[in-house]
């Protein structure tokens, strides 16, 4: 099979109206919203030094984050600022998805459109401006009559520039809720899916190439004072943007709405999810690759309707807790923890998906490496590997206190990565997960953890407040619980995780449910 020939390329095409749709709408609010903030401001600043030097000191203090924290730090704030509206003044709004992405995209574009601004109105000879005012013109004739048509061809290259850097940025707004062509390239990257990450990158910069030639049209019309240029690419730019709203109309408004976490095991569970919604009629739609904070705040604020954690994400990272609690005992507590914010614990599926430390059969058993205990003696001189999170997650620290780790490197790298880096001996250990596939196909082994360090990981199903009652919802999901063993978790994420290119999260999902569909 040639790589062109592989059905997931017709697959990436099925999702391209929504994914497309999605960004051309976020990133073309944001960079308008971005205007409306920045031109009046660059205008104002113009002939004030201190003023343009602290706006344009800002600006670019803003584009030294890293867009990703950026976007990230939006649903935090805007979910406190939506908690305040609703106590006093009754109404909130979604803090999830869209609105976070705009405002933090807007924030991105001003940058250029500011300096350019400036730039332009400055770069107006004095003697025209000179001319203006001996013809009787007020200062704001002489703004808007001369400086601003004088200096739009500079304005215009800083819009250009700025429309170019929101399109790429928001390919970072998927871990937010935000649909976006980084869709693609989070869900491949999760399950090696390469095609899906070749897609999403091309898919980017196509659009942002098309909008830069359409802006850059407007440009020439404009410098040239050729009113046909300038119409052609403001119609273009107006098709773009009327062609993705058909997708939006045509969206349920009372779907079902499924989220996952950033890795292959939640894209395969979000679409078994989904997939048992709609064999029962209802209307499913997916949100995946959200951040672990995002998605349980997603689902306690109603953003969200269900998807699947982790009684020890839950228990360390969400509610903080450090003490080792029997199962029993740690998901009895979690329920009525859970009930108290609003939320339902359906039931579990039937697997545990720890975090665990893995390392290489071979030399576990050259080293008489059997535990996290044995390990302790061997770690100064080992390196080790994590995902992004890890280490600075309490499972981190209670493995340190209650073992003494101190490895000599620690590494952060993409979670299905260092599976092959610790194959190949690039690192020693790697923080693995206990129901991940990748472990029998590397022949790596699962250090005991004697101590009980890290808690149980119970892979639960868990409702949004509003579907707490929601009677449909239970029963489309009651034959998933208690039906996943450890065993097939393992070989769905194998099979998720590479696979002979027909192994899409869809794809597995159908696998999953029927092999547990005949037990």
């Amino acid at each position: 099979m040639s790589f062109f020939s592989d059905p997931r390329w017709s697959e990436a095409l099925s999702h391209l109206p929504d994914y497309l749709g999605n960004h051309v709408r976020v990133s073309v609010t944001a960079l308008a919203l971005g205007l409306l903030a920045s031109l009046p401001l660059a205008i104002a600043a113009r002939n004030q030094p201190v003023m343009r030097g602290a706006l344009l000191g800002l600006a670019s203090i803003v584009q030294t984050i890293p867009g990703l924290a950026l976007l990230a730090l939006f649903y935090p704030l805007l979910l406190a600022l939506a908690a305040l509206s609703l106590a006093w003044f009754g109404f909130g709004f979604s803090a999830f998805g869209f609105l976070p992405a705009v405002l933090a995209l807007a924030l991105y574009s001003m940058l250029p459109v500011l300096r350019n601004t400036i730039t332009g109105l400055q770069g107006v000879d004095a003697a025209i401006l000179e001319a203006a005012q001996g013809v009787g013109m007020t200062p704001r004739q002489s703004l808007f009559m001369v400086e601003l048509p004088l200096a739009l061809p500079v304005m215009m290259a800083g819009i250009r520039t700025a429309a170019v850097w929101v399109i790429g940025t928001a390919t970072l707004s998927t871990p937010i809720g935000q649909t976006s062509l980084g869709n693609y390239i989070f869900a491949g990257l999760q399950t090696q899916n390469w095609v899906f990450v070749l897609f999403g990158c091309l898919a980017a910069a196509v659009l942002a190439l098309a909008v830069d030639q359409l802006l850059a049209l407007i440009e020439n019309g404009i410098r040239n004072r050729s009113r046909l240029r300038a119409a052609l690419g403001g119609i273009g730019i107006a098709a773009l943007v009327a062609a993705t709203l058909v997708p939006s109309m045509a969206r349920s408004p009372s779907s079902y709405i499924v989220g996952a976490k950033t890795f292959a095991e939640q894209y395969v569970l979000s679409a078994l999810i989904a997939q048992r919604l709609r064999a029962a009629g209802l209307s499913a739609t997916s949100r995946e690759g959200l951040g672990s904070n995002v998605i349980f705040d997603a689902l306690v604020s109603d953003d969200i309707d269900v998807y699947v954690d982790y009684s020890g994400t839950l228990w360390a990272n969400q509610f903080h807790r450090t003490e080792i609690r029997p199962r029993e005992e740690l998901l009895g507590e979690l329920k009525m923890t859970l009930a108290q914010q609003k939320v339902t614990l359906l039931g579990e599926l039937g697997f545990e998906n720890a975090y665990a430390l893995v390392m290489p059969r071979k030399r576990a058993d050259a080293l008489g490496i059997h535990s996290i205990a044995d390990l302790a003696s061997h770690a100064r001189t080992m390196s080790m590997a994590a995902d992004y999170e890890f280490f600075s997650r309490p499972e981190w620290a209670g493995l340190r206190e209650a073992y003494g780790l101190s490895f000599r490197a620690q590494r952060q790298m993409q979670p299905d990565f260092m599976y092959a880096a610790v194959a190949s001996g690039e690192v020693d250990v790697i923080a693995g997960y206990t129901s991940d596939g990748l472990i029998a196909k590397y022949d790596l082994v699962v250090l005991d953890d004697s101590k009980h360090a890290i808690p149980p990981y119970d892979a639960i199903v868990l409702l949004a407040p509003k579907r707490t009652s929601d009677q449909a919802l239970r029963e489309a999901l009651q034959p998933l619980l208690g039906r996943i063993d450890i065993s097939t978790m393992r070989e769905a994420n194998l099979r998720a995780a590479g696979g002979d290119g027909t192994s899409s999260p869809d794809a597995v999902a159908r696998w999953l449910w029927e092999k547990i569909g005949k037990r």
